[in-house]
């Protein structure tokens, strides 16, 4: 049996995003994006709870969130996760999940995509292999 990692979130930029290139010259982005859910208690009221998530987009894609993305702005992320691991300085092993973007919209305040972007412009080859690269 195939196995499934896919990822879909809506929700709005942490930060501006932040863009470095690897030692191989790889430009890779990342940006965290906070999803809120609401729902109504039994006793009528209403809860929320916000999540937020690490996204990482690699080459082409990572250049074009680098350019159009900013704090506060409203996007649809399409990717897998991805768990990388490091060993401090220190000797303490550190791990961190992402979501390793392989579509990125830009929404308006409605939740759909902004007209003012081409439409290919947020989205990358999804069978690119994985970029462990760090």
């Amino acid at each position: 049996m195939r196995g499934l990692n896919k990822v879909q979130i809506i929700g709005y930029l942490g930060r501006d995003p932040e863009m470095r290139y690897t030692p191989n010259g790889k430009p890779v982005t990342a940006f965290p994006v906070a999803v809120t859910r609401s729902w109504v208690k039994p006793e009528g009221e209403r809860a929320e709870k916000t999540e937020w998530f690490n996204v990482v987009a690699w080459e082409r894609l990572a250049e074009i969130c680098s350019q159009y993305l900013g704090k506060n702005a409203p996007v649809y992320v399409e990717g897998r996760l991805e768990t990388r691991s490091w060993e401090s300085e220190d000797g303490q092993k550190h791990y961190r999940t992402e979501i390793v973007a392989n579509e990125v919209i830009i929404l308006d305040k409605r939740g759909a995509p902004a007209d003012e972007l081409p439409g290919e412009l947020a989205s990358s080859d999804p069978s690119t292999e994985s970029h462990q690269e760090h």
